[in-house]
């Protein structure tokens, strides 16, 4: 009878101990998986959202000095580039640009991010064909044609290439937002996978002191039985 009894106890304490071990290796395989998402979210935040940030400050830069160029060519007295000259220092930004868009697009975007990148690369292109007006006509129009002519057509489309790169330099911050948040949730859940590895820790600690407490009674009543 004592055996039998002693043969359920043990069987309970092995399952419970079974059901806490299958909790801690699930508990650990959550943890990793948190850990890879949190990785994956601070690794988005970088390359998808501050490095973008950056190239669209960097063709900011660049468009601010391609309307340099052509303001002083074409307001200032004291201009020393000739049209080919402008011609080539234009299209050096360009390329930069270009470059820029090309590594901007190989980056995660989300769909009005798309649609923002979408319309940016039109106005840039109609930015260019206004380039080439100037430039064609720089020879044979007077300064003052000139004059007109940019101030009719470039400070418009000066002004919409910017409109889309705030824009865009606002969706960084917006979906930046989210990633941070989505951090912070992920790192919650870890804090919270801890905590119950604690808690089962702390049962399997208060289970090896039951049992070790349950097997000393026993081996004292055993002892006092055969006293008797």
């Amino acid at each position: 009878m004592k055996f039998s009894y002693s043969i359920k106890q043990k069987t309970k304490i092995a399952l419970l101990l079974f059901c806490i071990m299958a909790c801690t290796i699930l508990i650990r395989l959550l943890e990793d998986r948190s850990i890879k998402n949190m990785e994956k979210a601070f690794s988005s935040l970088y390359n998808d959202r501050l490095v973008p940030a950056t190239d669209i400050f960097y063709i900011s830069e660049k468009l601010y000095t391609k309307r340099l160029l052509l303001e002083t060519f074409i307001y200032s007295d004291n201009n020393k580039l000739t049209t080919n000259q402008l011609n080539e220092k234009l299209r050096a930004c360009d390329r930069e640009i270009d470059t820029l868009l090309t590594k901007y697009e190989k980056t995660f975007l989300v769909k009005n991010e798309k649609n923002r990148l979408t319309e940016l690369k039109v106005k840039l292109l109609e930015n260019k064909v206004l380039e080439k007006n100037i430039l064609i006509n720089a020879n044979s129009f007077s300064k003052t044609t000139l004059r007109k002519m940019y101030e009719n057509t470039f400070d418009q489309s000066f002004l919409g290439i910017s409109t889309l790169l705030s824009q865009l330099t606002k969706i960084q911050t917006t979906v930046g937002e989210e990633l941070k948040n989505e951090s912070q949730k992920i790192v919650s859940g870890t804090n919270l996978y801890s905590n119950m590895q604690l808690v089962l820790a702390i049962i399997i600690g208060i289970l090896i002191v039951s049992i070790v407490f349950a097997s000393n009674v026993m081996n004292i009543r055993n002892d006092k039985y055969n006293l008797n």
